[in-house]
């Protein structure tokens, strides 16, 4: 579970204390530094790293990082807002203790998320770890909801690319194949004995579709954690594969053909420890406000793309019948509906069932994406909204009336266009407040720019390594 209260300068209580302990417990056992991560709008993961000693310090006053960052590209360009990308001022990052973890696949490092505020002790409109934090505790006081997340993991393992970045699948097998597994069997199995250490609960771990790649599933937990968590484990992923002279990459897509990653978002609503998503009298036992919920997702998608699929390069993985979900459509254990109704299995569906949302890549940030998905969810609940007629087999092959009288309509099929959605999409711009909806504009408008005329080999070259 993650700390939901807002840092303070001086620490909020008891934290000092707290952190001189886990200090002095992990330099007894050898950790030196502390790495300290949030992820930009852009979707990198960045860091600052402070001396284990240090860490109390952090609790109480946090680490200075500029807040340019805010508005960096993922080629480390710089893009403004009439707030956000001068040289001006500083932020705080505050670690979340509760979810210090040592890295076992990094001896002598330890790995904290950090919640951002001004120097004067105010949150900081563009932290998305904040951003979803609120959310959640909004939805618990208006709606008397929580939540349960995880996001599926993909990645594309390969020979570590020379001066020309160039993409060389590391192992051969054929999809889901067991020679695909055995080609990566010592690497996978130290990855599962690292993340294990860390207290990841795995669920599943298998060879995927496309060239040299891999998915691995997380437990559920609540979203803030969610996000932690795919952070946390992206940075085990990258340190594993690294120990055995190998090269990893989440992004989108490593070539300009063929499937790319995702990663998919599992989502469900709660109310006093209820599964909203099962037991009730609607389609596929969905309560009336699971429903809504899943409604208010699903009107919202080309919108939220802008922040699912935020790269040049997820649109080449955004393609029909690809399984990527690129449709305004719904299905029970529908692939290619942009939002899968997972049920679960019969007598396990009070736990199991949830919603599957599929345009979701690794080069969003987490938080940013729960959030929207969250707040998008919650414009459906308050409205009352109902899904339309669901579909089955592939959207792509539907006639245009009978798409049309389904409310099915392909997604954006370009960043400059979903980020036209988003920009006139005032739920989830007031959702995310100004400052930050304007720094998802200006950076997306920047990586669009940044891509003019460039062809999608080049594309996918171009984002490759950045993810």
């Amino acid at each position: 579970m993650t700390t939901l209260a807002d840092p303070v300068p001086g620490g909020r209580p008891g934290d000092v204390e707290r952190a001189g302990a886990l200090s002095d417990e992990l330099s007894g056992r050898g950790v030196h530094g502390i790495v300290l991560a949030y992820v930009d709008t852009a979707g990198i993961a960045r860091v600052k790293t402070i001396p284990t000693a240090k860490l109390a310090s952090a609790a109480a006053w946090g680490v200075g990082m500029s807040p340019v960052f805010d508005t960096f590209l993922a080629g480390d360009s710089i893009v403004t807002t009439d707030v956000l990308g001068s040289p001006d001022g500083d932020l705080r990052l505050y670690p979340d203790l509760d979810l210090l973890v040592e890295l076992s696949a990094q001896p002598g490092w330890a790995w904290a998320p950090v919640d951002r505020i001004t120097q004067e002790g105010e949150r900081h409109p563009a932290c998305s770890r904040t951003f979803l934090r609120r959310t959640v505790l909004e939805a618990a006081e208006q709606h008397d909801v929580t939540f349960k997340a995880s996001i599926e993991i993909e990645w594309a393992v390969a020979q570590p690319p020379g001066s020309e970045g160039e993409f060389v699948p590391a192992v051969t097998g054929p999809a889901y194949s067991a020679a695909r597994q055995v080609e990566l069997s010592d690497c996978a199995a130290e990855l599962l004995a690292a993340l294990a250490r860390q207290g990841v609960e795995v669920d599943q771990f298998h060879p995927e579709y496309a060239a040299g790649q891999f998915e691995l599933s997380v437990a559920a937990l609540d979203p803030v954690a969610a996000a932690d968590r795919s952070v946390l484990v992206r940075q085990t992923i990258r340190a594993v594969a690294r120990r055995h002279g190998l090269a990893v990459s989440f992004a989108p897509a490593v070539l300009g053909q063929g499937l790319g990653n995702g990663g998919h978002v599992h989502l469900s609503a709660w109310r006093e420890g209820v599964n909203l998503h099962a037991g009730g009298d609607r389609r596929h036992g969905m309560r009336p406000e699971a429903e809504s919920f899943a409604a208010g997702i699903l009107a919202h998608l080309p919108a939220l793309t802008a922040v699912t699929a935020p790269s040049p390069a997820s649109q080449l993985r955004l393609r029909p019948s690809q399984w990527a979900g690129v449709f305004t459509a719904w299905g029970r254990e529908t692939r290619e509906a942009g939002l899968r109704v997972v049920t679960g299995t019969a007598g396990h569906r009070a736990e199991a069932a949830n919603l599957e949302v599929k345009p979701v890549d690794l080069a969003a940030n987490p938080y940013l994406a729960l959030g929207c998905l969250i707040a998008a969810g919650l414009d459906g609940l308050t409205s009352g909204a109902r899904l339309p007629q669901e579909i089955t087999g592939d959207p792509a092959h539907l006639g245009a009336q009978d798409a049309a009288a389904r409310g099915v309509r392909r997604l954006p099929t370009s960043l400059a266009e979903a980020v036209e959605e988003f920009r006139t999409n005032e739920p989830l711009r007031a959702a995310l407040g100004p400052v930050l909806a304007d720094a998802v504009i200006a950076v997306r408008r920047g990586e669009v720019d940044a891509v003019a005329g460039l062809d999608d080999d080049q594309v996918a070259a171009a984002y490759r390594w950045k993810y």
